[in-house]
């Protein structure tokens, strides 16, 4: 696990100005992976005492921007946050309880997907998300009832 001084570092590296508040949010991403803002917020507090969450939001959009943090936002969940970066790895998420786990690239160098028809783009990543239910979910609901959900 990172200390402050390798938030200190990073911060630093991605020419960001080192705060109490970035070395705060950038600890609890990487505490917490997958958070939302209410979460991220809640962590910062009990780290510094008060801040406002429009502190945080400008926060998680340096880290963000700088390539610190990366945001993602599966479909029906609010935007998530996580400090594992640059290597352009999955998602899956489970459709009923919102679990979200990371998943490696399963082929190939980033992006792991070849567009058919890149249609002249230069593309530099790819966002795959799998869809599914946790293995607590999945035992949680009769396999009947799995099969009806998804007509």
């Amino acid at each position: 696990m990172p200390t402050n001084t390798d938030f200190e570092r990073m911060l630093r590296g991605a020419s960001l100005r080192v705060t109490r508040p970035r070395v705060a949010v950038l600890s609890a991403v990487h505490d917490h992976p997958h958070a939302d803002t209410t979460s991220i917020i809640g962590a910062v507090r009990a780290d510094l005492g008060e801040v406002s969450h429009q502190a945080v939001y400008d926060v998680l959009s340096a880290l963000t921007t700088a390539g610190l943090v990366r945001r993602i936002e599966p479909k029906g969940s609010v935007a998530r946050y996580e400090a594992r970066v640059g290597d352009n790895h999955h998602h899956v998420v489970c459709r009923s309880c919102g679990v979200i786990a990371d998943v490696d690239c399963a082929v190939g160098t980033a992006p792991c997907l070849t567009a058919s028809d890149d249609h002249g783009f230069t593309i530099e990543e790819a966002e795959v998300i799998y869809w599914g239910l946790c293995p607590e979910c999945s035992t949680a609901i009769p396999s009947d009832s799995r099969k009806d959900s998804r007509v």
